[in-house]
C-alpha cells in the first residue's frame, strides 16, 4: 500500500507539471492535440474537443503534444500554432510546467506547516542522539539524551552554530582531553572527552544535533507561517540545485547519492509510513526535484526547449533541424542510459537488503 501511495503521488506531481504546460497553451489560444500521463501504450484514451487525453502504461512521465500542420491539415502560417507564436508566449508555455511544480511544492509546505505546526526555537546546547560502543564518547560516559552545554569553560551557542563549534573543537583535538559540561535528567555533570584520531581528525563516535524539542507549535500569525515556509522552501530548492550542480563539479561523489525511479518509490513508501505529514513532505521534495530536473538544458527537458527558443529569439530564426536532432538524440541516450543504470543499481540494492533480511 505504501508503494502504491508513493507511485500515486509521483503520478499526481507529473500530472500537475503537464497541466501547467497544457493550461499555459490553452489559455493563450494555442492549439493542443494531446495530453498524456505516462509513456508507452495507452491504457485509457478519450478524445474531447480535438484533444486526446490518455493514461499510458508507464506512469513515471508525461507530455502535452501539439499538432503537426501536415498531418492535421492546418495552414503552416496559422497564428495559433505554437511555432508561430511570439517568443515570450512560447517561453511561458515551456516554463509553465516548472512553475507549476514550484507553486505546488510551496502550497504543500504551507499545508504541512498549517497542519503540524513549526519547531520550537533551538535551546542552548547540543543534544546527544546516540553513542557508539567503545568509542570516545561512550568511554567518557556520554549517553543518549545528554545535553552538552559547555566546552572547557565556554558556553555553547544554539542551533547549528553550536554543533559546528563542538565538531570543530573535536576534530582539532585528537588524542587531547576536552572537558565538557552536560545536563542529564536535570543534573549538571562534568565529563572528559579524548577524541580518537581517524584520518587525521579527532572523532568521538556520537550522533549530535541542535537542542530542539520534538514537539511543534502552531504559528502565531500569517507572517510567521509564510516566513517559516519561505525559509523551508528556499532551503530545499537550494539544496536540490546544489545536488544537481554536483553532477557536473563532482560527478563521482554525487552519482553515488543519485536516486532512480525505484529508489524514489522506496523513499516515498518509507515516508508514507509516517502518515499524512510524510506523504506531504515526499510530495514537496519530489515536486521541487521535478522542477529543477526539467530546468536542466537538455533537449528532452523543458530547459533544453527553452534554450532552443531563446537562441531562436536571438538569431531571428529557428536552430537548424539537423542540429536540434543531433543534440536531442545524444541527450536521449544520456538520459535513458542513466535511468537504466539507476534502476538496475537501486533494484539490486533492494534485492540484496531483502535477501539479508530473510536470512
Amino acid at each position: 500500500m505504501n508503494v502504491l501511495t508513493s507511485i500515486t503521488v509521483l503520478g499526481f506531481l507529473i500530472f500537475f507539471h503537464e497541466m501547467g504546460h497544457f493550461l499555459a497553451a490553452i489559455l493563450q489560444g494555442i492549439y493542443v492535440d494531446g495530453f498524456s500521463i505516462g509513456f508507452g501504450p495507452s491504457i485509457i484514451q478519450k478524445k474531447y474537443k480535438d484533444i486526446t487525453y490518455s493514461l499510458r502504461a508507464f506512469p513515471l512521465g508525461g507530455f502535452v503534444s501539439f499538432p503537426d500542420e501536415e498531418i492535421n491539415n492546418i495552414d503552416p502560417k496559422d497564428p495559433n500554432l505554437l511555432k508561430n507564436r511570439p517568443i515570450h508566449q512560447r517561453v511561458i508555455v515551456i516554463s509553465a510546467g516548472v512553475l507549476a511544480n514550484l507553486i505546488l511544492a510551496y502550497t504543500i509546505l504551507i499545508l504541512n506547516v498549517t497542519t503540524i505546526g513549526i519547531p520550537f526555537d533551538p535551546e542552548p546546547g547540543i543534544l546527544v542522539l546516540a553513542t557508539q560502543p567503545e568509542k570516545a564518547a561512550a568511554l567518557a560516559g556520554l549517553e543518549a539524551g545528554d545535553i552538552i552545554l559547555k566546552i572547557e569553560t565556554n558556553t555553547l551557542e544554539v542551533g547549528d552554530q553550536a554543533v559546528s563549534t563542538l565538531v570543530k573543537k573535536i576534530q582539532n583535538s585528537s588524542e587531547k582531553p576536552i572537558s565538557i559540561e552536560i545536563l542529564r535528567n536535570g543534573f549538571f555533570k562534568e565529563l572528559t572527552l579524548t577524541p580518537k584520531k581517524v584520518d587525521g581528525k579527532g572523532t568521538i563516535g556520537a550522533q549530535l544535533q541542535p537542542n530542539i524539542r520534538k514537539e511543534t507549535k502552531k504559528t502565531k500569525n500569517i507572517f510567521e507561517l509564510f516566513k517559516y515556509t519561505n525559509n523551508q522552501f528556499s532551503s530545499l530548492l537550494i539544496k536540490t540545485i546544489q545536488g544537481y550542480k554536483g553532477l557536473i563539479t563532482n560527478f563521482s561523489s554525487t552519482a553515488q547519492q543519485l536516486s532512480g525511479p525505484v529508489k524514489i518509490v522506496e523513499i516515498g513508501a518509507q515516508l508514507s509510513e509516517q502518515g499524512g505529514t510524510g506523504i506531504l513532505l515526499f510530495a514537496a521534495l519530489i515536486s521541487i526535484n521535478l522542477a529543477v530536473l526539467n530546468s536542466l538544458p537538455l533537449p528532452l527537458l523543458d530547459g533544453g526547449q527553452l534554450v532552443f527558443t531563446l537562441i531562436e529569439g536571438l538569431r531571428g530564426e529557428p536552430v537548424p533541424v539537423k542540429v536540434q536532432m543531433a543534440v536531442t538524440q545524444s541527450s536521449f541516450f544520456l538520459l535513458v542510459g542513466l535511468s537504466v543504470l539507476l534502476i538496475i543499481r537501486d533494484t539490486s540494492q533492494l534485492l540484496i537488503v531483502q535477501r539479508l533480511l530473510n536470512q
